[in-house]
Order: C-alpha cells, then sequence, then structure tokens
C-alpha cells in the first residue's frame, strides 16, 4: 500500500462528508431522516439565469478553454457589483480574480503567501477549512478565540498576547459563519490597524453579506484596506447557485497577480455558460434580495420554534443564513446532536464542528423547505408528550 503522505496526518475528512455518509446509510436502512444542519440552497437561481447558461452552451467557443482570469463581461459584472452594493470601486482587468468557488480561494491564496512554518490566525469558531487548508500547505494554525460575551468579534488585546512574529495571514468571516454575527465598518477598520502594525494578510471570507442583513458590507470599504486585506465572495448562497462553484478574491492588483500564479497551474478556466450566468446574476435588482429574504425569514421562525422545543437560546437579531443556538446548561453539542439523529431523525450540527468554542452550541440550516421544519417540529413535540 502506497503511504499517504505527512502532510495529511493532521488533517481530517470535512466533518460533513463523513457524518453524510452516516446519514445516508441511516437512510438506507429506512430512518426518515431530516437534515437541518448542510448550507446547501434548496431554492432555484433566478430564470434569467438559468437561461443565459442554456443559450451559452450554443455559441461557437462555449466548449473550448476559457480564460484564467475569466471573461471580461464577468470581472465588469463584479466590478459593477462591488460598486452598487458596497460602494468599493475595483479595477476590473488588476483587480479581480474570478474563481470556481470561494472555497478553492482559500487553498489558491494560502499556496500563493504561506511557507512551511509560516503563522496563521484562525477563528474559533469559524469554517473549518481554514485549519484544514492551513496544515496541508505545513503552516501552523494559531487559534483566536470569538466568544459571544464579545459578539464574536476578535478581542485584539488577547490575540497580541501571541507571538505574532510569524503570522502572514488572519481569515476573518463577517457575517460570521456558524454564529451569523456581524461585523460593522468600525470593526473592520479596527481590524486593518491590527494588520498594517502586524504587517499580516488580512482575508475577508464573506459569502453571506445579502442574506437577512439589511447593511452588507465590504471589508475593502475601511480606508487603506487594499494596502493589508482582500476579500472573497461567492455566488452560491447570494443566488441559489452553491453547484455552479462560482466565486471571486478581490483587492490589491499584486496580491490578485501574485494568486493568478497558483490558479493558473491549478484549472484551464471556467466552463463559459456558468460565467455568463453569473453575469445575469450579479445584474438582479434587490427584489431579488427582499424574496430571499421572506422565504427565509418564515423558514427561520420555524427555526426558532425549534429550538425553543429543545430549550436552547438564540439570538433574533442575527441574520444569514444559519441560526446559531445556545444549547441547556451542560449539554454536550456532540452527544446532543447524536441523540437527535438516532432518536429523533434529525440531522443538527453541532458546535464543536467550527472549533473548541463551539461547544455547548448547534447550528441550524435556512436551507429547508418549511414543510420539513414544520415535520423536525412535530417530531420535537411528540416526543416530549
Amino acid at each position: 500500500m502506497i503511504q499517504k503522505a505527512d502532510r495529511l496526518n493532521d488533517v481530517k475528512e470535512y466533518y460533513f462528508s463523513k457524518k453524510l455518509r452516516e446519514v445516508a446509510a441511516l437512510k438506507s436502512e429506512g430512518k426518515p431522516i431530516i437534515n437541518i444542519a448542510i448550507g446547501s440552497p434548496d431554492l432555484h437561481p433566478p430564470l434569467s439565469v438559468i437561461e443565459e447558461l442554456k443559450n451559452a452552451v450554443n455559441l461557437s467557443n462555449a466548449h473550448q478553454y476559457q480564460s484564467y482570469q475569466g471573461i471580461p463581461e464577468l470581472r465588469n459584472g463584479i466590478s459593477d457589483f462591488y460598486q452598487k452594493k458596497y460602494n468599493v470601486k475595483l479595477n476590473a482587468n488588476t483587480e479581480i480574480l474570478p474563481l470556481m468557488g470561494s472555497k478553492e480561494g482559500i487553498m489558491h491564496i494560502s499556496m500563493a503567501f504561506l511557507n512551511k512554518g509560516d503563522k496563521v490566525l484562525i477563528p474559533n469558531p469559524g469554517y473549518p477549512t481554514y485549519a484544514s487548508v492551513t496544515k496541508l500547505v505545513e503552516a501552523e494554525p494559531v487559534f483566536y478565540n470569538l466568544s459571544e460575551e464579545e459578539n464574536w468579534l476578535p478581542n485584539f488585546e488577547e490575540i497580541e498576547k501571541e507571538d505574532l512574529s510569524g503570522v502572514k495571514i488572519m481569515w476573518v468571516n463577517y457575517p460570521h459563519m456558524p454564529t451569523g454575527a456581524l461585523a460593522s465598518k468600525e470593526d473592520f477598520k479596527q481590524l486593518i490597524d491590527f494588520a498594517k502594525k502586524h504587517q499580516i494578510l488580512i482575508v475577508n471570507d464573506n459569502p453571506y453579506s445579502f442574506i437577512l442583513n439589511d447593511n452588507p458590507i465590504s471589508i475593502l470599504e475601511a480606508e487603506g484596506a487594499k494596502e493589508v486585506a482582500i476579500e472573497l465572495n461567492s455566488l452560491s448562497k447570494t443566488f441559489n447557485m452553491a453547484g455552479w462553484r462560482i466565486g471571486m478574491v478581490v483587492g490589491d492588483a499584486q496580491i490578485i497577480k501574485t494568486i493568478l500564479e497558483v490558479k493558473s497551474n491549478m484549472d484551464s478556466g471556467m466552463f463559459l455558460g456558468i460565467q455568463k450566468g453569473a453575469v445575469e446574476a450579479l445584474k438582479l435588482s434587490d427584489d431579488w434580495f427582499k424574496k430571499q429574504d421572506e422565504i427565509y425569514k418564515n423558514r427561520r421562525k420555524l427555526v426558532w420554534q425549534i429550538f425553543d422545543a429543545l430549550e436552547c437560546t438564540y439570538n433574533k437579531n442575527i441574520g444569514g443564513l444559519f441560526v446559531w443556538a445556545k444549547l441547556p446548561k451542560d449539554a454536550d453539542a456532540k452527544e446532543f446532536t447524536d441523540k437527535l439523529l438516532y432518536n429523533n431523525d434529525v440531522f443538527i450540527a453541532p458546535g464543536t464542528v467550527f472549533g473548541t468554542n463551539g461547544e455547548g452550541y448547534i447550528r441550524a440550516s435556512l436551507c429547508v423547505s418549511e414543510e420539513q421544519l414544520t415535520q423536525v417540529l412535530s417530531k420535537l413535540i411528540t416526543a416530549k408528550v
């Protein structure tokens, strides 16, 4: 048997990849499992976007390799979107790089800037891919604490107690996954000042800013942000295009050029139809976001009722695609969610998936129909009777 690479010794299979096999096995045994754990939009993209994809299939160059930097119309569309929605001006030729989903951007950025032994600041709780990719490139994760008491925002005084001399990248993610916490422009300004002080590249992962959020902002709105910060964004959640795999990284031209040096060696461009569909999506009016939010608001009310039935507490003022809830006192997150899965046929995410500071919390997704959420609520109420 050929031995796996040493870089995989500290990297585990993604929790949801492993757990979904377990859920599938239970379903194959006839268990009526309802999955409210995964943030994969169940709603469709706009019809106009799908039509653009269909029409593009018949174009003369549709099935050829495409530019590593995406078609000009897509980069222009992203530039216009950032100008209209965030009031951020981006050069479409030099400050925008389309990606096959923002998840690949995490790897590209890490490969572009991290050497073996470099340190990376990673939020706890936070998206697990930040840590796994850091380990894959043989850099060192340095976790910084986020807490409910501080609204899930970085405590710079605490972070600066660490030896930051070898830190090259800091991952931030606002609106925050899994908690839904928001950062203000002032919070972003503090991040920029911190990055300049310690010569760190800030990467804000920003795929949730248009879901149940009346004030979408970008870290690039902060004064001087382009000197030390870049931003990942995605069409996956915003336009229900998760399976299309289309995102972007934006920021300083030299940083984008460096990331392209990696990306151009990893793929041969994105299918033209997907790019054409993305161009159409980026043109949509605010009515699209309002209609989506109405659906998510109704679902969120049901999730709140589910958490009430589970005797959990939660913040009703937080938006995003998930609801983050605090478990009853002394409850173990993994034990709690496994009990729900095996006793009530409900799959929900334990907070520990996202880091040690997720202990005592669970997360539910709004990517589930009202009918299914009502079924979950009924299961829980019946189990209590």
